[in-house]
C-alpha cells in the first residue's frame, strides 16, 4: 500500500530551523520535492544553496516577526512549529519555567494562530515537535518537562478545534536526538537526518503522534490502544455534540 507524500509540491515552513533537527527537517523537505521551504529562526542561516529556500527572521516569542512572516510567506500548506528552548536545572524555577513556556507553548500558540488562515485555505497542517518528556518528566529538566506537556495537551486541543477549518495536527514524541540540547544526556541518541524523515514519513502514514526513533518507538503501541489516545478521540466529541 503507498501513502501520500505530504511534502511533495508543498509550501513549508520550519521554525526553529538553523541547527539540529530544524535544519534536518528543511533539508528533508527539501529532499522530498518542496515546492518552497520557509526557514524561519531566530538568527537566520546565510542564504541556502537551494533556492526554494527563504530565510525568515522569526522569533516565536516576538509578536511583531511572526506578522511580518505571515506577511512574507504567500501560501502554505505544512506547518512545523521546531523552535523550542531546553535547559538542564535541579529545581522548578518560576522564571525558567515562564521562559520554557514562552517558546514551547506560547510561541507553538501563537505561530499556529497566525498562519491558521494559510493552512486552512489549503486544508494543510500543523506538526508539533515535542518530546516523550511530555508523557514522563525528566527530572533534570522539569520546566522543558512541564513545557511539553502543556505542549502536548495543546495540541490535542488544537486537532479538534482546527478539524473543522480542515486543518490536520501531528504530534512527535520524540525521544534524544543528537543535538546541542540534549548533548549531556547520556542515552543513545538518534539522528536529526534519520528522525526528520521519520517524521514526514510519520505525516504521510496519518499519524497522529509520531514516535520518530528507536527509544519513542517503544510506546507507539501501548499509545496508540491506550486509555490516553481513547479518551482524547472521546473528548473531542465534545465540540460536534456527539458525545454520550
Amino acid at each position: 500500500m503507498t501513502t501520500p507524500d505530504v511534502i511533495q509540491g508543498a509550501n513549508v515552513l520550519v521554525t526553529g530551523s538553523n541547527r539540529g533537527l530544524g535544519k534536518a527537517l528543511v533539508d528533508e523537505a527539501l529532499r522530498r520535492g518542496a515546492s518552497r521551504v520557509f526557514a524561519g529562526s531566530r538568527h537566520p542561516a546565510p542564504p541556502h544553496p537551494d533556492g526554494r529556500v527563504t530565510q525568515l527572521r522569526l522569533d516565536v516569542t516576538d509578536a511583531q516577526q511572526i506578522e511580518e512572516a505571515v506577511r512574507g510567506v504567500p501560501t502554505l500548506d505544512v506547518l512545523v512549529n521546531n523552535a523550542g528552548v531546553g535547559t538542564f536545572e535541579d529545581s522548578i524555577d518560576v522564571a525558567s519555567l515562564e521562559r520554557h513556556l514562552s517558546v514551547n507553548l506560547f510561541g507553538t500558540l501563537k505561530v499556529t494562530q497566525a498562519f491558521t488562515p494559510h493552512l486552512s485555505a489549503r486544508r494543510g497542517l500543523v506538526v508539533n515537535v515535542s518530546s516523550v518528556v511530555a508523557i514522563a518528566a525528566l527530572p533534570v529538566m522539569p520546566s522543558y518537562s512541564i513545557s511539553k506537556a502543556a505542549a502536548l495537551s495543546l495540541t490535542q486541543a488544537q486537532r479538534a478545534t482546527l478539524r473543522g477549518l480542515g486543518v490536520g495536527v501531528y504530534a512527535v514524541l520524540a525521544g534524544p536526538i543528537d543535538t546541542d540540547m540534549s548533548r549531556n544526556i547520556p542515552l543513545a541518541k538518534a539522528s536529526p537526518a534519520d528522525v526528520a524523515r521519520a517524521i514526514f514519513d510519520g505525516v504521510d502514514d496519518g499519524q497522529e503522534e509520531i514516535f520518530p526513533d528507536a527509544l519513542s518507538a517503544g510506546l507507539e503501541a501501548g499509545w496508540n490502544a491506550g486509555i490516553v489516545k481513547a479518551l482524547e478521540q472521546e473528548n473531542a466529541k465534545y465540540l460536534d455534540g456527539s458525545a454520550a
